[in-house]
C-alpha cells in the first residue's frame, strides 16, 4: 500500500474514531438517563458485574479512575439507587466489600438485551478471523487507552510519537484512491 493511500486511510480512520467514541458517549449517556443514574455509575455497575465478585471501594477507585473519596460517593449512590450493597468481609471483617444486586444487575441486562440485537448483527457477515481482528483491536485500545488516562491525569501530555502524522481538518473521511473502501477486505 503506497504511503498516501495508508496516510489517507489513517487520517479517515482517526476521523471515524472520533465520531464512534462520541457515538459511544452519548449512547451511554442516554442509556444511564434510561436507567436513572450517572454515567460514571452506570459504567461502574458494568465494571462491577465484569470483577466475578465483591470488590473493595479501592478496587472501585482503581476501576473507574476515581479518588477513595469519589468512589465512595459513587458507591454511595449506587447503594442508594439499590444497585449494590456493603457487606463484610467474611475472612477479614474490617474489610467492607461491595457487591451488586443480582435483580438490579438483571435489570440493566435486560435494556440491553433489547438493545442488543442490533449490535450482534453488526457482526452477522463477519469471518470469524474478522471478529479475531476487531476483538484484538478491543484489547489493544483498552491497553492503550489505560496508558493514556494515567498520562493525563500525570499531566504527561509529551507526544508519544514524533513521526506521527500532523492533524488535518475535521472534514468528511478521504476516499482512498485505488477506488477500494476501507473496510473491505
Amino acid at each position: 500500500m503506497s504511503g498516501n493511500v495508508r496516510a489517507r486511510l489513517l487520517d479517515e480512520l482517526s476521523t471515524v474514531s472520533r465520531r464512534y467514541m462520541a457515538s459511544y458517549a452519548l449512547f451511554n449517556q442516554a442509556l444511564a438517563d434510561r436507567l436513572k443514574l450517572h454515567p460514571t455509575d452506570m459504567q461502574c455497575v458494568n465494571l462491577l458485574s465484569l470483577e466475578g465478585g465483591p470488590v473493595t471501594t479501592g478496587r472501585i477507585a482503581e476501576l473507574t479512575g476515581l479518588t477513595t473519596g469519589s468512589a465512595t460517593r459513587l458507591v454511595d449512590r449506587l447503594e442508594k439507587a439499590g444497585y449494590v450493597v456493603r457487606q463484610r468481609d467474611a475472612v477479614d471483617r474490617r474489610r467492607v466489600l461491595v457487591a451488586t444486586v443480582p435483580e438490579k444487575v438483571a435489570e440493566f441486562g435486560r435494556v440491553w438485551d433489547r438493545l442488543g440485537g442490533g449490535w450482534y448483527a453488526l457482526f452477522d457477515e463477519l469471518a470469524d478471523d474478522e471478529l479475531a481482528l476487531i476483538i484484538g483491536h478491543m484489547r489493544r485500545t483498552v491497553d492503550l487507552s489505560a496508558e493514556q488516562i494515567a498520562r493525563l491525569r500525570d499531566g504527561d501530555l509529551q507526544e508519544a510519537d514524533e513521526d506521527r502524522p500532523e492533524p488535518t481538518e475535521l472534514t468528511e473521511p478521504a476516499e482512498p484512491s485505488d477506488g477500494a473502501s476501507p473496510s473491505s477486505s
